[in-house]
């Protein structure tokens, strides 16, 4: 598949990293470092703009390095860019950790893995079949 894409951005095209990769990372593309204080929370540009074709969304989803090793992670997670959305991709990141983060320009600050999905009618009904884990919810199918 094929998806326009326009890079305004001063770093090179998201990429897969390897051939199993399911997701892109995308770069901060800034004039200036961004200090990130402790439980704050920015939208940082990646310089870059997206054509999805119908049925596909882009989720643009946190870095496992950045969250484990800074307290770094993408505060709507993941968050929708839709088929019809032209603007400038955007992450809004929170610093989740007792220390100020930097940001850079280039730094990997998430990562984009696009998707396809459906749009689906609802059937209005009184009553759902019946399951074996019923109503159970928020860890009910683990053992104690």
């Amino acid at each position: 598949m094929t998806i326009k894409i326009i890079n305004k951005s001063t770093h090179k095209l998201p990429h897969y990293e390897t051939e199993a990769s399911a997701g892109m990372d995308l770069r901060a593309n800034i004039t200036e470092a961004i200090t990130l204080k402790p439980l704050e929370r920015i939208i940082v540009k990646t310089g870059l703009f997206i054509e999805l074709p119908l049925g596909y969304e882009a989720q643009v989803r946190p870095r496992s390095g950045l969250a484990a090793k800074k307290g770094v992670t993408v505060l709507n997670s993941p968050g929708t860019i839709d088929a019809d959305y032209r603007g400038e991709i955007g992450v809004i990141l929170v610093n989740l950790s007792n220390e100020n983060f930097t940001i850079e320009n280039g730094e990997r600050v998430a990562q984009l893995v696009i998707a396809k999905h459906e749009h689906i009618s609802w059937q209005e009904v009184s009553v759902l079949e019946e399951t074996s884990r019923g109503v159970g919810g928020f860890g009910s199918t683990g053992t104690k």
